[in-house]
């Protein structure tokens, strides 16, 4: 079992947040070819929280958001080299711990939906592209 890191943006020090942003990027903007503003302001907002395994530098993370009162997990990723160990899920529990019984909302990867529902979360509506990548919009509690 990993560790996994907490922390508002406040209580990142400047060398975590870089690599953190750089991983998204390497992920979602070079690998799957997504060029979007992954710096979209809300790392900022003093409610959202940040979780990631490694430490020398992260290897996996995502974000937990509070979208009034609703839970929305996002920017889950996985360094390519460290991916089949169950990092994701590792994150995923621990951000459901953080989250506690409030609702939680997600926008999964349509390929990923079948893996997120074994977390308990449902689809609540179409599929629809994100970036030219599909997905669907999910729902827990």
């Amino acid at each position: 079992m990993s560790v996994v890191h907490v922390a508002a943006f406040d209580g990142l020090d400047a060398r975590t947040a870089y690599l953190l942003w750089q991983l998204r990027g390497a992920v979602f903007v070079v690998e799957q070819h997504c060029p979007y503003l992954d710096l979209d302001g809300r790392d900022l907002e003093p409610s959202t929280r940040h979780l990631w395994i490694g430490d020398d530098r992260p290897v996996a993370c995502l974000r937990v958001l509070d979208d009034d009162g609703v839970a929305r997990i996002g920017r889950v990723v996985v360094a390519e080299d460290h991916r089949g160990q169950r990092l994701a899920e590792e994150l995923m529990r621990s951000a459901l711990d953080l989250v506690g019984d409030r609702p939680c909302v997600l926008d999964a990867q349509a390929h990923l939906a079948g893996w997120y529902a074994r977390l308990g979360f449902e689809q609540t509506g179409p599929e629809f592209l994100d970036d030219g990548i599909p997905h669907v919009p999910m729902r827990r509690g």
